[in-house]
């Protein structure tokens, strides 16, 4: 029977609202029996949170409690656009000081800050400053937001490709070194200078090393305290996973012991022990973000866009691949990009995905979305209720927490070792370019530097690949180069040359030069020259040409070298041809038609339709000389020979 129209219109709708909103795929099918795990992973990431937002905010630039509205809103508006069942999405540490480096940039401390004539000292307007770096923080993630629908909508979610694997493990090694030199004056007790562009980190480590004597011992022996605690706990959870159903939450426990330690002694009073300050509760009204500033922001904000997607899709595509899902690269772009959009309007500032926390939010047995959104209603009820209790938090703890969490990304300098057996051009050329020029540069330059070197090295690549020339292995179908493999034989009388990239515009002229150096350059001339006497002679006798076993007898042109009756050209790696590809090919045809060689082409399905429609099979060029395979086309030269077609 058939369906009836109400049905098919009902399903279509239901079809295209899960298309828009996910959630509307998987929520209806949710089973109870996930609901206690999803329960427990969402408290634990919660308990992740809140350390972790706190912390991160100071390193955006804006008070910490603008990281709790950054750990809930995007979170909630995640749970409904995003199609990941596993990732943490909300503060991130390399975002985080990206959009601090920014702030600082265009809001700097010396145009708030006052000098007394009477006094000679300068004060510095905080409050002020704070509200203008979390107005280019808003808008910059706002911006950020809409950067990311824009190419979401436009299906752009392949954009991340450029940003491989040396160039963001690179990146974020780098940008993990800034960070802990950012942490360094919340450890010391000091106030170093902020410098900001190219070399502003050594400037930044040679003014804490020149206020090193000024050392406040209260805020180092709380960070050592804290980070000695830190470390245990989390080899204790390394150790103990198996048996542990959810990890010791040592930095949650460690910031409320910190604050109530901190509350009763006072260690801002009596040690100078810098703390966290008003956290007022509540959440704040929606508002606009400053569009003026959009003009100032662009560049940075696309940057921030591309760096947040390429965590969130890297790493939701490797739960998805364990756990045999599928993750829509697009729909994560409308994910994440609505998630900035709606935080800029809450105060947040951008957000992309913790490892660490998807790790906990896993390992607890998370199994949808719904874990996140378990996170955001504990971090709603620490906004409404509890913030105000961590206002004598002390900043080192917090310190203490980026660091100790920084752990995976420096790890990541054994990349050397992986990538110097693997691929030196990946590891010397890409990944310690990408790290030396984010250290040096900022983090705002080095990043694009770094993919534009990336690009460059592909291009460079494919202008300069190998050549060589194949021979077959015996008794099979297989061709390997000669140089490489020792079996490999070359057939008497065909070249097969073989290029290890497609061939354009830029490689054109090198792919000829390269074709008539293989094996050829030594006949090349003297054919040409003999060709064109024996032709002369053939008209004024009006007689046959002679076949080539009777060439090196004639004239004063003895012995001709062995010549190759045939070339076969292998166009398997190539993918496309534009014009400047097709006419080398045609000029290959013609230049060594005229000197009597055969020239056919194997492996080129992927562009014999390009060549039909550039007009390539005219005249005396037909699809007859190309073949499926480069055995294909040996075994047809080799027909030729048998029936004397081909005289050699």
């Amino acid at each position: 029977s058939q369906p009836s129209a109400n049905s098919i219109s009902l399903s279509s709708v239901r079809a295209r609202a899960a298309s828009i909103l996910p959630v509307f795929s998987w929520l209806p099918h949710y089973s109870r029996a996930w609901a206690v795990s999803d329960f427990i992973s969402g408290i634990s990431g919660g308990i992740m949170h809140l350390p972790q937002g706190m912390a991160y905010a100071l390193l955006a630039s804006v008070p910490p409690v603008y990281g709790l509205y950054s750990s809930f809103y995007p979170i909630l508006v995640y749970f409904i656009f995003g199609t990941s069942k596993h990732i943490s999405v909300g503060t991130f540490a390399v975002m985080s000081v990206m959009m601090g480096s920014v702030a600082e940039k265009l809001v700097a401390e010396n145009h708030f800050s006052t000098k007394h004539n009477v006094t000679n000292l300068t004060t510095e307007d905080v409050g002020a400053l704070t509200e203008e770096r979390v107005e280019v923080v808003v808008a910059l993630t706002f911006l950020c937001g809409l950067f990311q629908v824009c190419m979401g909508l436009a299906r752009f979610g392949f954009v991340a490709i450029y940003l491989s694997d040396p160039v963001v493990r690179g990146f974020t090694t780098a940008t993990a070194i800034h960070v802990m030199v950012s942490q360094l004056k919340y450890v010391f007790g000091v106030s170093p200078k902020r410098y900001s562009g190219p070399l502003s980190l050594l400037y930044t480590i040679v003014d804490v090393c020149i206020l090193l004597p000024q050392t406040n011992l209260g805020p180092l022996v709380v960070f050592m305290i804290s980070t000695a605690v830190l470390i245990i706990v989390k080899q204790l959870n390394n150790t103990w996973h198996h048996r542990l159903r959810v990890p010791i939450p040592g930095e949650l426990l460690m910031v409320i012991v910190a604050t109530v330690v901190s509350a009763y002694v006072n260690l801002d009073k009596r040690f100078g022990v810098e703390t966290v300050g008003e956290i007022p509760s509540g959440l704040r009204p929606p508002t606009l973000p400053d569009v003026t500033l959009f003009k100032d922001l662009y560049a940075d904000a696309f940057i921030v866009a591309i760096v947040g997607y390429s965590m969130v899709i890297s790493l939701g595509r490797a739960f998805a691949g364990k756990y045999h899902y599928r993750v829509d690269s697009n729909q994560e772009l409308l994910a994440l990009g609505l998630s900035n959009i709606v935080g800029g309007l809450f105060q947040c500032f951008a957000v992309s995905c913790s490892m660490s926390r998807s790790l906990v939010q896993e390992a607890s047995g998370g199994r949808t979305q719904v874990a996140g959104a378990i996170s955001a209603l504990f971090i709603l009820v620490i906004i409404l209720k509890v913030g105000e209790f961590f206002q004598q938090l002390p900043k080192a703890v917090l310190a203490s927490v980026v660091i100790v969490n920084l752990q995976g990304m420096l790890k990541q300098f054994s990349d050397v070792h992986t990538l110097w057996r693997t691929n030196r051009v990946d590891m010397v050329l890409v990944w310690i370019i990408t790290l030396v020029s984010t250290l040096l540069l900022n983090i705002d330059l080095g990043l694009p530097l770094a993919i534009a070197f990336a690009v460059l090295t592909i291009i460079f690549r494919t202008q300069l690949p190998q050549y060589s020339l194949l021979g077959q292995i015996p008794g099979t179908d297989l061709y390997r180069p000669v140089e490489v493999f020792s079996q490999a034989k070359e057939i008497t009388g065909i070249k097969i040359f073989h290029s290890s990239a497609t061939l354009h515009f830029a490689n054109s002229e090198l792919y000829l030069a390269k074709l008539s150096e293989k094996g050829m350059t030594g006949w090349y001339c003297l054919l040409a020259e003999f060709y064109q006497k024996q032709r002369t002679m053939a008209s004024k006798k009006e007689t046959k040409m002679l076949p080539r076993n009777t060439w090196a007898g004639l004239d004063d042109l003895t012995p001709l070298p062995a010549v190759p009756h045939s070339i076969i050209l292998d166009l398997s790696p190539v993918n496309f041809l534009d014009t400047v590809a097709v006419k080398t090919l045609k000029s290959i045809l013609n230049d060594y038609g005229t000197l009597g060689v055969e020239v056919y082409f194997a492996s080129c399905q992927g562009v014999s339709q390009q060549l039909e429609q550039s007009d390539f099979f005219t005249g005396a060029v037909t699809k007859r000389c190309f073949f499926a395979s480069v055995h294909d086309a040996v075994l047809h030269i080799q027909g030729l020979i048998l029936t004397n077609r081909i005289y050699y």
